[in-house]
């Protein structure tokens, strides 16, 4: 099976859109292009919807019902329970939120795991527990590679961490991680994890259950919907923490860790997610199947898709002597956000490309930290090519021909 580009791209209406034509999109990692799905809905809880939800008036009761149903759509894709899907205003926000929470829970002897792989969001809020006596143990990259060692958390792991904080894969190496592994080796040593899955959910939505994360958190924005952070908690670690809420919502896991009220529109529109992965599921396989298994096997094609189309444009940089590619050199390894380093900076080159029609981005991507261990200047940044399953393979070919005038 094979994903059917021309179906796929009809759901994107920025293809049709007169301004973009002749661009060709390769900055996804900073945020895709919305489905139509979830378009649909946005405009017509604006217009029809625009009131307080869960009041007893039509208006307000249809309201309600779509902020629950996306909640309880996402869930079962993800494989979790109705509740232990939270929004937030972003990932990060969400981040600092549980990271507070996390503050007040953990005693002074015991200590947090993070890696200097990660966006700065899922790695600086743990840090700076340090500044209430909390242990931060860091786990470090290979600095030739940008891989993180099994072994090497295995030696940082003990009866005082109690939480690991780590990416489904970086926003620059790309690499991904054995995210099943690893959560095994902390829930063994009685640990917790939290999982970045911003760079990683908008190639296919995860099975967390499967996956083992205690804490899974991406962004909407980036999977093709609102400007939403998307959080799972397990229930068990969720109703342990302090709550961050309203004392009245203690009890309601899904309101625990927001603390700022809920944005109606964009939590409702985030239903349009769950409407697109059905819709592709529907075109391309026959059958009932469980909204879980649904979502995995769209998973699948858009990996597929992705990888075929990503092989080209590693094989092509590993061969210019002016290019240095960061992470893997195989497509199979690693998400399409390719970050390269060049003798231009990554702000240079993305600008070069501009012209041609191609939409790059250049800079440090708040990566500084994996950028630094990989003896690369985050003032020099790199230039970084990123897509996803809309992506077609005319655009890359587009692509390597203007990376041939660039460097």
């Amino acid at each position: 099976m094979q994903l059917d580009l021309d179906f796929i791209r009809q759901q994107f209406p920025a293809f049709e859109v007169p301004s973009l034509q002749g661009q060709y999109f390769f900055e996804n990692a900073g945020g895709s292009y919305t489905c139509s799905q979830v378009q649909d809905r946005l405009k017509r809880f604006y217009l029809e919807r625009k009131v307080q939800p869960y009041a007893p008036f039509e208006a307000s009761r249809l309201g309600g019902e779509e902020m629950d149903e996306a909640r309880t759509r996402l869930a079962a894709m993800l494989g979790v329970e109705n509740d232990e899907v939270s929004f937030g205003p972003s990932t990060t926000q969400n981040t600092y939120v549980l990271s507070q929470a996390v503050a007040q829970w953990i005693k002074p002897h015991q200590s947090i795991i993070v890696t200097n792989q990660d966006h700065e969001a899922n790695s600086g809020p743990w840090r700076r527990l340090a500044e209430r006596g909390v242990t931060i143990k860091e786990w470090r990259i290979n600095s030739e590679t940008g891989l993180l060692d099994l072994g090497d958390l295995r030696l940082l792991l003990d009866e005082n961490v109690k939480m690991v904080c780590f990416p489904h894969c970086s926003n620059v190496v790309a690499a991904i991680n054995p995210v099943e592994k690893i959560t095994a080796m902390v829930r063994s040593a009685g640990a917790y994890s939290c999982v970045d899955g911003v760079s990683y959910a908008p190639h296919g939505f995860p099975n967390v259950d499967k996956l083992g994360a205690d804490i899974y958190l991406f962004s909407a924005y980036k999977t093709y919907g609102p400007h939403q952070g998307v959080m799972v908690i397990r229930r068990q670690l969720g109703m342990d923490l302090p709550n961050q809420g309203h004392y009245f919502n203690a009890e309601s896991l899904y309101k625990r860790f927001t603390p700022a009220g809920p944005d109606h529109a964009q939590i409702a529109a985030c239903a349009g997610m769950a409407d697109y992965i059905d819709e592709v599921y529907h075109h391309h396989f026959k059958g009932k199947a469980a909204p879980a298994e649904r979502c995995q096997m769209v998973h699948d094609l858009f990996r597929d898709h992705e990888v075929r189309l990503t092989q080209p444009i590693l094989d092509y940089l590993t061969t210019k002597n002016s290019a240095e590619l960061i992470g893997p050199k195989s497509a199979e390894d690693r998400a399409p956000t390719i970050a390269v380093k060049l003798q231009i900076t990554g702000e240079q080159a993305a600008k070069k490309l501009a012209p041609l029609g191609i939409m790059a981005g250049g800079g440090d991507f708040y990566a500084v930290r994996p950028l630094e261990a990989l003896n690369v200047d985050p003032e020099h940044g790199v230039l970084r090519l990123s897509f996803v399953h809309y992506t077609a393979p005319a655009d890359v070919d587009r692509l390597l021909n203007a990376l041939d005038q660039v460097l």
